[in-house]
C-alpha cells in the first residue's frame, strides 16, 4: 500500500530515503487523481523493498506542494538521494511510471 505522506514524515520518508521515491501529489476532489490511484497502489506493491511509493494530499500539506512547485494534480515526482530526478504531470500508465522508477533503481 502506498504510504500516506505529510509534513511530519516527508523529510524522513522521502528526502532521507536510501531508495528511489515516487510521490503522488493529489487531492480528494481531483478526478484524474482518482483515476491514477489504483495504478499508484499497484506500483507500491510491485516495488515493495525496491522503491518507496507514497501519496501526498496537497490540500492538507500545502507547504510541501508549494515547495516543489505543484500547480496541477496529479503530479508525480520521483526523488533519489533527496533530489527530484523525474516528474510527470497528469495521468500516466503503469508502464510509463514503472519505466521512470526502473531508471532510478541502478
Amino acid at each position: 500500500m502506498a504510504l500516506e505522506l505529510n509534513e511530519t514524515n516527508f523529510e524522513e520518508l522521502v528526502l532521507k530515503s536510501d531508495k528511489p521515491v515516487l510521490v503522488d501529489f493529489w487531492a480528494e476532489w481531483c478526478g484524474p487523481c482518482r483515476v491514477i490511484a489504483p495504478t499508484i497502489e499497484e506500483l507500491a506493491k510491485d516495488y515493495e523493498g525496491k522503491a518507496v511509493v507514497g501519496k501526498l494530499n496537497v490540500d492538507n500539506n500545502m507547504s510541501i506542494a508549494s515547495k516543489f512547485g505543484i500547480r496541477n494534480i496529479p503530479t508525480l515526482l520521483i526523488f533519489k538521494n533527496g533530489e527530484v530526478v523525474d516528474k510527470h504531470v497528469g495521468v500516466a500508465s503503469k508502464n510509463v511510471l514503472a519505466d521512470k522508477l526502473n531508471k532510478q533503481l541502478n
